[in-house]
């Protein structure tokens, strides 16, 4: 497998509150996972810090040739962890009351691709070469269009589109979406919505599909949502599976 990952703080913003990691266990095992942070004033870099972490220090330290039933208790496990160290900091540091994280994680294994989202960072797989959105977001404008009080094209423009309906550090219990992946896709995207709120899913899929390496398409995504802009920290985690391993 190749794997590269890379987090910018955009053209608008001051500083980056995401984090972003992807890790291979002792058992050959990958995680993946993007936490774009909230709340200000560094509170939001916090979050997403302890959630990214905390997650892989246990990755690597717990999670060994788990069959998919445990993987998927692992990954609600890992989520309420999470949550709860967030609630935690915030009981002993009060001026970072409101800071929280979306967090999108994978865990890929050789018999299984799991996902699991909380928000609105997203998490994409390609086949058949072509890229199909897993997850689901988290907000008031998809509550909105489920409801059929709006369609997605009013969605795009919506001035409470960027509002989230969960979160780790907003709602206490969490119950995070874990998606079955089929497993002949070819590669495994997640990324921060300062990478989909630029691009739409044709222009992420024609730069993946292209001959670059790995690095370079992870590169020019984050060239090509800074030349729109870039009003947010963008993050992205890309992994290429492969028969013949490493």
């Amino acid at each position: 497998m190749k794997s590269f990952y890379l987090t910018d703080s955009g053209k608008v913003r001051s500083h980056n509150e995401d984090s972003v990691i992807i890790t291979k266990n002792p058992s050959g095992d990958y995680l993946m996972a993007v936490a774009d942070g909230m709340g200000g004033h560094s509170a939001g870099e916090v979050a997403s810090s302890i959630v990214i972490s905390h997650i892989s220090n246990c990755f690597n330290e717990s999670f060994c040739n788990m069959e998919k039933s445990k993987a998927v208790n692992w990954i609600r496990e890992m989520a309420n962890e999470t949550n709860d160290l967030i609630f935690d900091y915030v009981k002993e540091h009060p001026e970072s009351k409101g800071m929280g994280t979306t967090l999108v994680m994978a865990v890929i294994t050789s018999n299984y691709v799991l996902i699991g989202n909380i928000g609105d960072s997203s998490g994409f797989v390609v086949k058949d070469e072509k890229l199909h959105k897993v997850t689901y977001d988290h907000t008031l404008v998809n509550l909105l269009i489920k409801a059929g009080e709006l369609s997605p094209e009013e969605a795009k423009e919506h001035p409470k589109k960027n509002v989230l309906m969960k979160a780790l550090g907003a709602n206490n219990p969490i119950d995070i979406d874990i998606f079955d992946c089929d497993m002949d896709i070819t590669s495994v995207l997640l990324c921060s919505d300062g990478l989909t709120s630029m691009l739409d899913e044709e222009q992420i899929e024609k730069v993946l599909m292209s001959d670059n390496e790995i690095e370079d398409k992870v590169i020019k995504l984050i060239r090509k949502s800074n030349n729109r802009w870039g009003t947010d920290n963008i993050s992205i985690a890309y992994l290429e599976l492969s028969e013949s391993g490493d």
